[in-house]
């Protein structure tokens, strides 16, 4: 749009002289440059920039720039103070003209910048994020990329790929489904943001260990309200933060593991499977991460015994049979599978000797081809969302 002494009038009249208040909340989609309205001034007073010059003890080179330089010349409060004393027109007149018109030039630049990035946007699940409450949804394309953005908690999509391309994050996926890294990392977001509002103590390992050693004790628990609080409550006394955040399309995560400080890590579960044995499996894997491995490891499962950088799995190897062996240990399971075939009481008594869920000895059984996959099954416990399983802390 073209900027006028009219347009250049209306900006004017939007500060109360002497104040600095805005009278109203006008946008207009144009920035009048404060150059603009000095030389309307000047028209107004038929004084001409090398007597407003004299006046002002400004060179008339400098008079110059604040005119033709549309805003690149920005009036500084020495140059405002001058500028009052020749004028009458109030300092911080001057000086909120300068802040609305850089405003203004910044926001017009945030307007281009949306409408070019608004491809990206085309990649963030947004109604499957708007159904779990994660962010508010629009009609308006560039407001929906803000609200993403805020999600993120990132300035604009440029700063996505540093930021969440490579987390030092640890999880179990479906090796056979297509992932998207912005699905997975808007669940990792959510999940960071709710790991946020649990206090944690600083980590301690053997604290750590102590909780995993109690936690084996709730999986034969059938309320899901309790559960969740006193595993949070046992993970957090140790520095561990355990959030459970409903998985996204193209992400195939069952859990997660990641430090968001030193002294604090993250176990991050998405109840995939919906079954008690999936669950345990998954948050004693995660937690052999933090107890076995570094803070700055990447892990993704994969088939051929290797990441998805290549890397070697034996960190995942490690972590899968820690989990093996903290639900079930060697020894005792050895002894009892040599027992086939498996009645649901023998199942039951076994479980209960071991202080475990029946459920997970199920799952165990049919992970190793002992029993078939619809066998056995009502002994797991389900659990759904979103009621029974809360993903924020209370």
């Amino acid at each position: 749009m073209e900027i006028t002494f009219a347009n250049a009038k209306l900006m004017q009249n939007k500060v109360k002289w002497g104040t600095g208040q805005i009278l109203d909340e006008y946008r207009p989609d144009y920035a009048v440059a404060p150059g603009d309205v000095l030389e309307y001034e000047l028209a107004l007073r038929r004084m001409s920039k090398s007597e407003l010059a004299r006046r002002t003890g400004l060179t008339e080179k400098h008079i110059n720039a604040i005119v033709k330089s549309k805003g690149r010349s920005d009036i500084t409060p020495e140059t405002a103070l001058k500028l009052e004393r020749a004028l009458g027109m109030p300092v911080d007149y001057w000086l909120n003209l300068e802040a609305q018109y850089q405003e203004a030039q910044a926001r017009l630049a945030e307007e281009a910048k949306l409408e070019r990035d608004l491809n990206w946007l085309e990649r963030v699940p947004v109604d499957e994020m708007a159904k779990q409450g994660w962010l508010p949804k629009h009609q308006d394309k560039k407001a929906q990329l803000v609200e993403v953005l805020r999600f993120f908690g990132i300035a604009g999509v440029e700063q996505w790929e540093p930021m969440w391309s490579r987390l030092a994050v640890a999880y179990r996926r479906h090796t056979r489904q297509r992932t998207s890294p912005v699905a997975i990392s808007a669940w990792l977001r959510q999940g960071e943001l709710a790991a946020e509002r649990i206090d944690c103590a600083p980590y301690d390992k053997a604290a750590f260990r102590t909780a995993l050693d109690q936690a084996r004790g709730l999986t034969a628990e059938t309320d899901p309200a309790r559960l969740v609080a006193e595993l949070r409550n046992r993970c957090a006394a140790a520095g561990v933060a355990v959030v459970l955040v409903p998985s996204l399309s193209g992400t195939g995560i069952s859990g997660a593991t990641r430090w968001l400080h030193p002294d604090q890590a993250v176990i991050q579960l998405s109840l995939r499977y919906r079954t008690n044995d999936h669950l345990w499996f998954t948050f004693f894997h995660e937690a052999a991460h933090i107890l076995l491995h570094g803070k700055k490891d990447l892990f993704l499962e994969n088939t051929h015994g290797k990441d998805a950088n290549g890397m070697d799995a034996t960190k995942e190897t490690e972590a899968n049979e820690f989990a093996e062996e903290a639900l079930i240990p060697k020894r005792a399971f050895a002894a009892f599978s040599s027992q086939a075939p498996f009645s649901k009481a023998a199942i039951q008594a076994f479980a209960h000797s071991i202080g475990i869920a029946p459920g997970i000895v199920v799952g165990r059984l049919q992970h190793e081809g002992m029993l078939p996959h619809g066998h056995g099954n009502d002994l797991k416990i389900s659990y759904r969302w979103p009621h029974e399983w809360p993903s924020e802390p209370a």
